[in-house]
Formats: C-alpha cells, sequence, structure tokens
C-alpha cells in the first residue's frame, strides 16, 4: 500500500513521483521499460523547462544554441542570432529522463521498472463497492470483477503484468499519448500529430557548422515544420505534422535529410511517434486518478513542444495526490482548477497561432526573419522571458489574429 503510485517514468511521471515525495507520501513509480531508455524527442529544453526541471541542465546539456536559421521548404534561408544569450538547451532524453527518475528516487520515491501496467480499479469504502473495476485492453476497460473492499478505506489498484497488484490512495497517469491511464480517465483529444526523427551522428566539420545553431524549417504540409537541433557531434533532425498528411510527411523528412547532406549517415536512432493535444474541457481526473503531461493531451499545439507542460503539470499532480493522501479530498478538484490556471492559456495561445500558421506560413517567417523585434521576441518566448499567451493580451494582437484567420 502506497500513498500515491506514478505510471510513467518520463518527465511527467518523475516530477509527480519527485513532488509527492518531498511533500511526504510513500511513493511508487512505474515505468514499463527499463531505464535508461531511447525516446523519441528533439531533446530541446526551453526556458520553462530548464527553471522546473529540479535537477542541474549544465551537467546534461550537450549543447546550447544561440543561434536561428529559418527556411521556408528549404528556401529562402536567414541566419538570425543572440550572441551569449542561449535559447534552448540541448539535451539526450534518456539522460534528462533518468536525471530526473534519480532526483525522484532521491526524494524518497520507489522505482519499479520493467512493470507492465495492465489495468486500473477503485474502490469506494463509502459506497461499500468498486466505482470502477476492470482492465485496460486497447483503449477499453474489460473484465469487470469485484475486489475485496473490508481491506483499505478508498483506494485505487493498480494491475500489473505477471506481478501482484499494487494499491495506492492516489494514482498519477503519466504513461504517455496512448497510455492505459489516459484511456481510463476518458482524455479527448482534439489535434494529433505525427513526428519523425533521426539522430545522426556525424564528423567533427559538420559539427562545427552548427554548433549553437538550430535549423526550423516551415514545411510544405500546412501547420508543419522540420528541425535540426546540434547536439556536439549527433544532429538530431526531425519533422512534424498532422497525422493525415503522414505520407508526405514522410517524403519531407527524407527531402531534409538529403539537404542536410545526411542522406548517407546511418542514424543511431529512426523512429516517430504521435502527439495529442487535449480537447478544451477534456478530463483531468476520474475519481482518485489524475493524469499529466502527454497521458493529458497537455503541450503546445503549436510548436508540439511538450516537456515544460510534463513537469509543471506533473509537479501539480504530485502535490495534489500528496495533499489527498494525507487527508484533503478538496485536492483532487483543486488539481483540474491549477491546470487550467497555469496551462490552459499557453494552450489555448498556441491554437491561435497554430490556426495563422496552417493559413499563412509566410507570416511566420517574415515574423522571424525581417520584422524588427520579431527575432527578438521569439528568443525571449523560447528562453522563458515572456509567453506566447501573454504576448497575444496585448492590445491589437488578438484582434489581429482573429482576423488572419476568418
Amino acid at each position: 500500500m502506497f500513498d500515491v503510485v506514478v505510471v510513467g517514468a518520463g518527465p511527467a511521471g518523475a516530477s509527480a513521483a519527485r513532488a509527492a515525495a518531498r511533500a511526504g507520501a510513500t511513493v511508487c513509480l512505474l515505468e514499463r521499460a527499463e531505464l535508461p531508455r531511447y525516446k523519441t524527442c528533439g531533446g530541446g529544453l526551453v526556458g520553462l523547462s530548464v527553471d522546473h526541471a529540479g535537477v542541474d541542465p549544465s551537467r546534461l546539456t550537450r549543447a546550447s544554441v544561440d543561434q536561428l536559421t529559418i527556411a521556408i521548404d528549404g528556401r529562402l534561408t536567414r541566419t538570425r542570432r543572440r550572441p551569449g544569450r542561449p535559447m534552448l538547451s540541448m539535451v539526450m532524453r534518456a539522460e534528462f529522463d533518468q536525471a530526473l527518475v534519480e532526483s525522484a528516487r532521491a526524494a524518497g520515491a520507489v522505482i519499479r521498472t520493467g512493470t507492465h501496467v495492465t489495468g486500473i480499479r477503485e474502490h469506494d469504502a463509502g459506497a461499500g463497492r468498486d466505482i470502477a473495476a476492470g482492465r485496460v485492453a486497447d483503449g477499453h476497460i474489460t473484465d469487470s470483477h469485484a475486489i475485496d473492499d473490508h481491506a483499505i478505506d478508498d483506494h485505487v489498484v493498480v494491475a500489473v503484468r505477471g506481478g501482484p497488484d499494487v494499491v495506492a490512495r492516489v494514482v498519477v497517469g503519466a504513461d504517455g499519448t496512448s497510455g492505459r491511464v489516459g484511456a481510463y480517465v476518458g482524455v479527448r483529444l482534439d489535434q494529433v500529430d505525427v513526428g519523425l526523427e533521426g539522430e545522426f551522428p556525424v564528423d567533427a566539420a559538420m559539427a562545427r557548422r552548427w554548433a549553437g545553431r538550430m535549423l526550423i524549417d516551415l514545411g510544405p504540409v500546412p501547420g508543419s515544420y522540420a528541425w535540426l537541433f546540434p547536439k556536439g557531434e549527433i544532429l538530431t533532425v526531425g519533422v512534424i505534422g498532422s497525422r493525415d498528411d503522414g505520407g508526405a510527411l514522410r517524403s519531407y523528412y527524407a527531402d531534409m535529410v538529403r539537404r542536410l547532406g545526411l542522406d548517407g549517415v546511418t542514424p543511431l536512432h529512426d523512429s516517430g511517434h504521435l502527439t495529442r493535444v487535449r480537447a478544451a474541457g477534456s478530463p483531468l481526473r476520474r475519481g482518485r486518478v489524475l493524469v499529466a503531461g502527454d497521458a493529458a493531451g497537455l503541450l503546445d499545439p503549436w510548436t508540439r513542444e511538450g516537456i515544460s507542460f510534463a513537469l509543471r503539470s506533473g509537479r501539480l499532480a504530485g502535490e495534489a495526490a500528496a495533499r489527498v493522501a494525507a487527508g484533503e479530498p478538496r485536492a483532487l478538484d483543486d488539481y483540474p482548477r491549477q491546470v487550467e490556471a497555469v496551462l490552459g492559456p499557453e494552450m489555448d495561445a498556441g491554437r491561435e497561432v497554430q490556426a495563422v500558421f496552417v493559413r499563412h506560413p509566410g507570416l511566420l517567417y517574415t515574423f522571424l526573419a525581417a520584422v524588427p523585434g520579431g527575432f527578438g521576441l521569439f528568443g525571449r518566448i523560447v528562453a522563458g522571458q515572456t509567453t506566447v499567451a501573454n504576448q497575444l493580451r496585448r492590445p491589437g494582437v488578438r484582434t489581429l489574429t482573429a482576423a488572419i484567420t476568418r
């Protein structure tokens, strides 16, 4: 019996486990894979991620970026610079996630890897019955059955493959966009994108060419873009766009790799993943089960940046779970309100910018490449010194974006 069980050891899960343990809760963090493990991700930490990581990023950072090369499908290339003012810190996700997990362990969380969660069921002692029971398979709850309702008060049972159930007063689901906990809670999604990415080893000359400089290429598919993130002698290259345009995105990715002169290089990793954005009003909890990070669809609809959202929602979930375990049931309702207050405005702003980007990608290019102050503002947003939401509150800006997307 634990106060809090966290499912998934990515940034959201590790952040939740660490926050709950620091608040005095007994915590068990369950992870399906063995750690460290590869994770498809650009690995660029924006300022908010660095601020909320809770670990020293300097020992994990492979490179810092203070230059941006912007292009439109390989054309009109222009490079802008912020000398000595880094915008992004580049990390390898396996190393970053491992550091977060170790910080949760240091706070007192029990870490169990190689643990495959197969189901969630809740018991309401006040009603003397299960309020939900069953195993989750392919997004559906199946095989409903009763559990012992005498040993413990209100609790959640987490079923795992090949081992005994794990029991908690509260569960935090942070098991990704297609995880079982999000399906149990009933998370709804209204934007699904596919990302394709490779990590390419390069020689010293190529590494020097991209040192301190990232590439953003606004793609031929509406709402898509490509990136190159330098990490010393490894370049991370990827594209992202709507899942409905999967074929065109695969062609775009192949074109980008060729343009960069990497088509003859065997990548260390070459993979794809889906990003899913939460629909407005989608639930963030069901009973004593909370969801955070990608499991809740919390990310920027425009950039698809999710690490900062995962770290912040994970911390809020962990703190709320610890409060519930300590006898404050109202924290279950506080958590969705906190997420809406902290992350809701940023997601709304991201939707507005993405709507403009889909219809008029040239406006974004012009803003970054030619408009006085545009690149500087972008740098401040990425560095965490301001937010898109704050900028959209400026007089006339929201009216302009609304007019553009009509």
